[in-house]
């Protein structure tokens, strides 16, 4: 949380940092990192299986109703992403300000090769694979990484979402029109794991080097 908060500081992009959460231990660590709790999440919309899009509707109905604070868009930072730099936020800002068209953008990075769709096995009850969804060939299938086309995940570091959809019938995050914003995938951390959070660490202190190193020169 705390490395999301500072980055969206030195964005200097946003006009407020909002932490929506109904925990008061994580609602205090986020004003000592500078992020806003103007309300406290709803424990109905703090279930491990509750989806994004109520809380960022109540978040928006919160503000507006108490606040009477309205926005067009707002860009959603997911704490478990710490890999995301002010500079990408920046971009994302850039972007959507001269995009007259996009419902939304999500931050994206290259698939690894062998993780590629195309390359996805299936096995009958033989023990025998071919490819999903078609049982091509194991032997017809493009085995060299480089030779496969580019194909994108999303990486849950960044998004920006416009308003007016959210509340529409029927209500979603994205709309129709989502614009993919390419990251190099040394920023694509997504912690779900204690696995993830060990690899997470691994990363985010090659990130640190890189940053000091070029402040360095």
């Amino acid at each position: 949380m705390a490395w999301t908060i500072e980055v969206a500081k030195e964005s200097g992009v946003l006009d407020r940092i909002i932490l929506s959460t109904e925990d008061r231990e994580i609602a205090e660590a986020g004003k000592r990192y500078g992020a806003e709790v103007p309300f406290m999440r709803p424990m109905a919309l703090a279930q491990d299986s509750t989806p994004a899009l109520p809380v960022v509707q109540h978040a928006i109905r919160w503000l507006k109703d108490n606040e009477k604070y309205e926005v067009d868009w707002i860009i959603f930072l997911e704490p478990s992403s710490p890999g995301r730099q002010a500079f990408h936020i920046q971009e994302v800002i850039r972007l959507l300000e001269q995009n007259n068209e996009a419902d939304s953008f999500v931050g994206v990075s290259e698939l690894p090769g062998h993780f590629s769709p195309l390359k996805a096995l299936q096995r009958n009850n033989r023990g025998m694979v071919s490819r999903y969804g078609d049982g091509e060939l194991i032997r017809n299938l493009t085995h060299r990484n480089q030779d496969l086309p580019s194909l994108y995940f999303i990486n849950s570091a960044i998004y920006a979402f416009k308003v007016s959809n959210i509340f529409k019938d029927p209500a979603s995050l994205w709309g129709s029109k989502v614009f993919g914003y390419i990251m190099e995938p040394r920023y694509a951390l997504d912690i779900d794991t204690q696995d993830d959070w060990v690899v997470a660490e691994a990363k985010m202190r090659l990130l640190l080097a890189s940053s000091r190193n070029r402040k360095s020169f």
